[in-house]
């Protein structure tokens, strides 16, 4: 019943529709429109915008459905990273790419695109289904924002799924608590070629510190990065202040707690030490780190509800899929941080977040068929 051309058209669209973060506005516009054709039970859009920047809310759409049985959810993003803007769509066969010097918006249209073409599914046969909401955030890309910022008061079902994953048959149904770490290192600016001994080098103490940082894949469990710093005026000035922003993963929240705590403690280390070889210095270092959760541990079990009823939903397709525990963070961290179990289901995209982004056409039909198997058998 899946129209293939159909399904293809209606991603093209919304690939086409920029959507960058913070800027979902023409997007939101262009999915209530489309939303609204299939006629749901309620829709609205949340006053999440007055939080995350963003031109638009999160979006609700909700159908009461036709069966007894238990009410799911389904959640995608609208916004795409940069550069996202000005997209054009190449097809070539049954594989998109972008055919400019921009991102596709696979992550996460195929998603929404598969969505539409399942609900037009079901209206247009009169299909039996369960009761089901659709949730389309905003801000994703920039820190979950959308879904940091959503009332879960409005979330009716109480498990669901995500659909915003590379590759094809997986299931995520783990990923990591994050820290993200802003870190400030003050120190005393001076005339470089003046009076350099009246200064204290923030960026040097900055380095120091980082030198003896874990860094990388510290196990199975956790990684650790330093992405950026900043810091200082120009080269005759010693450099006064130092930001450096990161972040520890882990699945495991006692190593998160325990990492954190060790980067924090060689920064604090790296101004104790430190001391004023002329005695000419105008005061002394000192440092701020900031640590605040970014999003919280993702972990369901394999005989949960919500994972269940995937796995039985595939089978009855004939579709393999596999259960995969995975690295990145998404707004199903946030759902389960609700108390809403949120599997992850993988749409096909692939090479995302850059211009080598692509999706195949089958990959979205296979998406589309596993979802009104979801809802309708």
């Amino acid at each position: 019943m899946i129209n293939k051309e159909r399904l293809a058209a209606t991603f093209t669209e919304l690939c086409e529709t920029d959507s960058p973060s913070r800027q979902e506005g023409a997007m939101a516009a262009r999915l209530k429109k489309i939303w609204d054709t299939l006629a749901p039970d309620e829709n609205f859009e949340d006053d999440s915008a007055l939080r995350t920047g963003s031109e638009s809310g999160n979006l609700f759409f909700r159908f009461n459905g036709t069966s007894d049985r238990e009410p799911l959810f389904f959640n995608c993003h609208m916004d795409t990273v940069q550069p996202g803007t000005g997209v054009r769509v190449r097809r070539e066969g049954d594989l998109f790419t972008s055919a400019g010097d921009t991102v596709l918006g696979s992550d996460d249209k195929s998603g929404i695109a598969a969505l539409i073409e399942a609900m037009m599914i079901i209206r247009k046969h009169n299909l039996s289904h369960r009761p089901v909401e659709f949730i389309f955030t905003t801000c994703e890309e920039i820190g979950l924002l959308g879904a940091k910022a959503l009332d879960p008061q409005n979330i009716q079902a109480t498990f669901g799924y995500a659909l915003d994953s590379s590759g094809s048959g997986r299931v995520i149904i783990g990923a990591p608590a994050s820290n993200r770490l802003k870190i400030q290192v003050d120190g005393v600016a001076a005339h470089a070629g003046l009076h350099p001994e009246r200064g204290i080098n923030a960026l040097i103490l900055a380095c120091r510190a980082l030198a003896r940082m874990p860094d990388g894949r510290i196990d199975d469990d956790t990684t650790v990065n330093f992405g950026t710093i900043c810091g200082g005026v120009a080269s005759n000035i010693v450099p006064e202040r130092v930001i450096i922003e990161g972040e520890v993963r882990s699945h495991c929240r006692e190593k998160l707690a325990e990492l954190t705590k060790r980067i924090e403690k060689i920064f604090a280390e790296t101004i104790d030490d430190w001391h004023d070889p002329t005695g000419m210095a105008k005061g002394r270092p000192a440092v701020d780190c900031n640590v605040h959760l970014d999003f919280p541990l993702m972990r369901l079990a394999p005989e949960s509800r919500v994972v269940r009823e995937v796995e039985i939903a595939a089978k009855s397709i004939a579709m393999d899929i596999e259960l995969v525990v995975a690295g990145g963070g998404s707004d199903a961290n946030i759902f389960n941080g609700y108390g809403l179990d949120t599997a992850i289901i993988a749409t096909g995209m692939t090479n995302v977040h850059s211009v080598r982004e692509q999706v195949s056409l089958q990959d979205m039909v296979d998406l589309t068929r596993l979802i009104l198997s979801l809802l309708t058998r």
